[in-house]
């Protein structure tokens, strides 16, 4: 574990170098802690894949008190549990009509539609981080068969909901937006929304599964083609 500096009233805490279920777990339990610990000097805490961004009140407390809080307490944790986080199961319409990308992943990959989907349904994915527009969770890691690089041009409108797979990293669009992700189904749940309480329905350190479903399972949830 490193704490560095990240501005004057800010601390990043590096915990790997790159995320594995076990790195996000111990970020996750990072938060835990230092949420109830240093409640009175916190203004925010900040998950990341392998990181914890923490801004702390200046007017309570100093960078030196900070981080020896923070090493104090987290040097007193056990292992984190990697099944900590709620498991989150989200409907996926997969096909060539909502995935447009889909049957090339597959001929690319060496496999036929249906283990792609296989595949990618089987895993119990982690929420790495939450960016890029709000709701929008970097899921890991897919099959390694699966693994994509993004498109060398992006689209400049993804559908809101669609499915869609990066390198080792699969992700719900949570709005129509460009994007050049690997499109390989549709996802009719809601991934934010501003009137909802919580308005996300997974947060960092979450568990995500997805879960094949037919056109007019999709269309009955909500989704729209």
């Amino acid at each position: 574990m490193r704490v560095e500096i990240a501005g004057e009233q800010a601390l990043i805490i590096y915990f790997a170098e790159t995320a594995t279920p076990q790195v996000s777990a111990r970020v996750q339990q990072a938060v835990t802690i230092l949420e109830a610990e240093l409640n009175g000097y916190l203004i925010d805490l900040i998950p990341s894949y392998a990181s914890l961004l923490l801004i702390f009140d200046m007017l309570a407390c100093d960078h030196l008190y900070i981080r020896h809080r923070i090493r104090e307490l987290l040097a007193q944790s056990g292992q984190a549990d990697v099944t900590e986080g709620k498991l989150v199961q989200l409907p996926a319409y997969y096909s060539a009509e909502s995935g447009p990308d889909l049957e090339n992943l597959a001929e690319s990959a060496g496999l036929t539609v249906a283990e792609v989907i296989k595949r990618h349904s089987a895993i119990e994915y982690r929420v790495y981080a939450i960016g890029f527009a709000p709701g929008f969770a970097y899921l890991g890691d897919v099959d390694p068969r699966l693994a994509t690089p993004r498109l060398a041009t992006p689209r400049q409108k993804v559908p809101r909901g669609s499915i869609a797979i990066a390198d080792r990293q699969t992700a719900v669009y949570p709005a129509a937006s460009p994007g050049g992700w690997n499109l390989i189904g549709l996802c009719p749940t809601p991934m934010f929304d501003p009137q909802a309480e919580p308005n996300m329905p997974v947060q960092v350190g979450d568990r995500v599964c997805f879960t094949p479903i037919s056109r007019e399972e999709f269309q009955s949830l909500g989704g729209t083609l």
